[in-house]
């Protein structure tokens, strides 16, 4: 018997998104393939910005938390001489200084403060609620926004290539023009500007167009993003990605006229929260009681034993999940392998995080 809409099969999709349009939009897509509104996504991609957007399907939406707060690699450019106030290609100049040059030395200097645990200032355009209201909303309101620096890691920030010089055309207000009804004129000129290639390994909350703002202040001249790739996402990399079309055409391809619920390439629920968290064997009888509400039972040797890494159950998380320890959620598999929910430990016990 086939699904009803509101229960639809659960996973995950890897989508690359392109440019142009928003997360919510890549969202909307996956809803009218899928015939649910059981869809969401991990960690926001700006309009500009392409690459790697985790996308959740029914039960599995409930993982899309751990999704946001994994690390996440990027491919940017970064443009010096002009900076905006958005901090990336969709603002409007706010400062144009130019840059005529850029040596390998003085790149070095702006960017290597910004690399390991920094205190980061998020644009003013960012998602961040303040007094209720999102950071972003403010701003294009006209208000002023004055956010609080938080921590992040950056774990690599390399120049790929040595700056490109080039010639950008920005438009500024004419000073000499006489103030007159309505906006006063701009005036389009040539401006020297450098570009520059990075790659980009961060933590969760880490905003790239801030550091492309705060390397151009360092220098002086003034910084924004022109280009935003996301390459991976925990353990999601853009190899695995489907751009939209593949995705509809996959969609198709598997789906039959004799069942009214499409049929998507997920990757199942299962094999996400095993290649995503260490993972619990729980036995018959403890898989039932998990179902119904009750966490399995380790004594403290075996949790400590867990947290030092020696665990006979525990399966090393693989390279980009969570690290073991206290706030990792912990897969509780069935004794067919199949994952039942999310344990975490607490203190001297397990808690049922999530029962799938």
């Amino acid at each position: 018997m086939a699904r009803r809409p509101d229960n639809p099969r659960p996973g995950l999709l890897v989508i690359d998104k392109p440019a142009g349009i928003t997360s919510h939009d890549v969202v909307s897509r996956v809803r009218r393939l899928a015939k649910t509104r059981k869809v969401g996504h991990g960690g926001t991609l700006d309009p500009m910005a392409t690459g790697v957007l985790v996308v959740g399907v029914g039960k599995a939406t409930k993982l899309l938390t751990w999704v946001s707060g994994h690390s996440k690699e990027y491919v940017a450019t970064i443009r010096f001489g002009i900076a905006t106030n958005t901090d990336d290609a969709e603002g409007v100049p706010t400062r144009v200084r130019g840059c005529a040059s850029l040596s390998g030395e003085d790149l070095e200097r702006a960017l290597a403060p910004l690399r390991g645990d920094i205190m980061q200032v998020p644009t003013t355009v960012s998602a961040i609620k303040v007094g209720g209201k999102r950071a972003y909303a403010l701003a294009r309101a006209g208000e002023d926004v004055a956010l609080a620096a938080r921590p992040v890691r950056v774990s690599r920030l390399d120049v790929l290539a040595p700056p490109r010089l080039a010639e950008a055309t920005v438009a500024e207000a004419n000073e000499a023009d006489e103030a007159g009804a309505g906006e006063r004129p701009h005036t389009p000129r040539p401006v020297r500007v450098a570009d520059v290639d990075v790659a980009v390994e961060c933590s969760s909350g880490t905003y790239v167009r801030a550091l492309a703002r705060d390397a151009g202040e360092a220098l002086g001249v003034g910084a924004h993003l022109i280009a935003l790739r996301r390459t991976r996402v925990g353990d999601f990399p853009l190899e695995e990605a489907l751009t939209l079309d593949e995705l509809a055409a996959a969609t198709a391809e598997a789906s039959t006229a004799q069942s009214d619920e499409p049929v998507l390439p997920l990757i199942p629920l299962g094999h996400a929260a095993r290649a995503m968290f260490p993972s619990l064997q729980l036995s018959g009888a403890e898989a039932g009681a998990f179902l119904h509400g009750q966490a399995p039972r380790r004594s403290p040797d075996e949790l400590e034993r867990w947290r030092l890494g020696d665990g006979a159950e525990a399966a090393s998380p693989r390279e980009g999940t969570a690290s073991r320890g206290d706030d990792t959620p912990i897969a509780a598999l069935d004794p067919g392998g199949n994952v039942l929910g999310l344990v975490r430990i607490d203190g001297e016990r397990l808690r049922t995080v999530l029962v799938f």
